[in-house]
């Protein structure tokens, strides 16, 4: 069996261990295949393929919309886990599960002893999971019926009327949001980020005997993701071109567009960059980074990628120029040809790779590499009695919490309340959420508002909050 993998590379691994000692029955995370396909998983048995039929389906899930080789990665893990159990306890193949089995499954998952069991959360995102593969399974003929029963959710529509919202899972658990959430203290992370990753002691001084020479990217890697809130394959795969580009006259803050396919859902959207942090990046650019790239020149760093794509060096906002003379547009780049992007001299010499984030020999740093560091950090903090453990994910989640509590702090000290109290509460809780809506990319307005829950943590801004609405009432007198 897959031994789980704690902490680096995410919990997705976990969910393998302890469900079935099913040895044979493996996972393949990379394929054979060009751009985002290469990502696509494959299940095995014994070395051969487990079922050509479920490879379809891992197949067609970036038509249907999966297009992050992160959750590619956790659609194969999750279809792993199942299909060990449906062979190891109930001697069945993928397409032969029924309701029982669900129903077994959830026994060994969710209620069993504490140290094996799995939270609500990650649940769900199995069932999920195995809804859609069945889903489909159903429309290709596979099964009859798919091993799961579904409801109608509603809600009150316009005229009174009943509105359907969607069908569903009755798998689901009501899991608490609050658990999906982990944001870290302003105070938590200028100790992570000063003493993880720069590598100072707790006073400010340098550690005796230091090698950090890479503190400087790492705290502003991270400097960048806590207060613009992108996502960690978002921020590993920015390009260099792309800050160097932003006009240097603006003072304090400067919107950066980012291309639909580096985001998730291919949205596209735009952050806001501290002008502060854009020179920082500039800085890093000219000294550190540019040092990686001399490395990178005298042992031919591209010789080591796979399918480098070479462009020349002049660019527009939109396109890259290729070295035959065609042109590609940014926003149809994944993350992944981001990462093969070759930055060539006007002679065609290949110079440096496109992407911000280099290693000390001028590679691109992959995302998985940040949880690494992020995890080495973590522990060298622990290691100096600071009770800190922060990965990548969790600066996102820090950056939707204090930008909202900010938001509406900052939305009643602005607001003379408008006749109304509902309009007035519209105003104070709608406009921040939707502001930050569309600074972290959600499709949805109510994936945003599970972080409302999280603002009673920002004990000081909730109590300021509370004393200017206060202020804004009509004093008892007036009543």
């Amino acid at each position: 069996m897959l031994a789980p993998r704690m902490g680096v590379r995410g919990k997705v691994e976990q969910l393998v261990d302890n469900v079935a000692p099913a040895l044979n029955i493996t996972i393949q995370e990379r394929r054979s295949a060009d751009g985002l396909d290469a990502h696509v998983p494959m299940i095995l048995r014994d070395g051969a393929l487990y079922d050509p039929d479920l490879d379809r389906f891992f197949r067609d899930l970036p038509l249907n919309g999966v297009r992050s080789r992160h959750s590619l990665r956790a659609y194969g893990y999750d279809v792993l886990v199942w299909v060990r159990f449906l062979s190891e306890a109930c001697g069945k193949s993928v397409w032969q599960g029924d309701r029982r089995d669900v129903l077994a499954y959830h026994r060994v998952r969710r209620r069993t002893e504490a140290g094996q069991r799995i939270s609500a959360a990650s649940w769900n995102r199995a069932v999920a999971c195995l809804d859609r593969l069945y889903r489909w399974g159903v429309h290709e003929g596979l099964l009859p019926e798919a091993p799961f029963t579904h409801r109608s959710v509603w809600r009150q529509g316009y005229g009174g009327r009943r509105a359907q919202i969607t069908a569903r899972n009755d798998a689901y658990e009501p899991a608490a949001r609050r658990a999906d959430v982990s944001f870290v203290t302003l105070d938590d992370y200028r100790v992570f980020r000063d003493v993880g990753l720069r590598g100072l002691m707790p006073d400010g001084g340098a550690r005796p005997g230091a090698r950090d020479r890479n503190g400087i990217r790492n705290a502003l890697f991270s400097d960048i993701v806590v207060t613009t809130g992108l996502r960690l394959e978002e921020a590993s795969f920015l390009f260099a071109s792309d800050l160097a580009a932003v006009d240097r006259r603006t003072a304090r803050q400067v919107w950066l567009d980012l291309p639909d396919a580096l985001t998730k859902g291919d949205r596209g959207r735009q952050i806001l960059l501290s002008g502060r942090l854009l020179e920082q990046a500039r800085a890093y650019i000219a000294v550190e980074r540019a040092h990686a790239v001399t490395k990178f020149r005298q042992r031919s760093g591209w010789r080591s990628y796979e399918r480098p794509i070479f462009v020349h060096r002049e660019r527009s906002a939109s396109r890259l120029r290729l070295l035959d003379g065609s042109d590609v547009v940014l926003d149809l780049l994944s993350p992944e040809e981001r990462s093969r992007i070759i930055v060539c001299e006007d002679d065609g010499t290949p110079g440096e790779p496109a992407v911000l984030w280099l290693t000390e020999v001028g590679l691109p740093v992959q995302p998985n590499s940040w949880e690494v560091i992020f995890a080495r950090a973590s522990e060298r903090c622990r290691s100096l009695s600071f009770s800190v453990n922060i990965t990548p994910h969790q600066l996102r989640h820090t950056f939707a919490v204090h930008m909202l509590a900010m938001l509406i702090q900052q939305r009643i000290r602005d607001a003379a309340l408008p006749a109304g109290p509902i309009e007035g509460y519209r105003q104070i809780l709608g406009d921040p959420l939707q502001q930050v809506q569309r600074l972290l990319g959600h499709a949805s307005l109510a994936t945003t508002y599970i972080y409302l829950d999280h603002i009673a943590s920002r004990a000081d801004t909730v109590d300021a909050a509370v004393e200017e609405l206060l202020a804004l009432l009509p004093a008892e007198h007036s009543l």
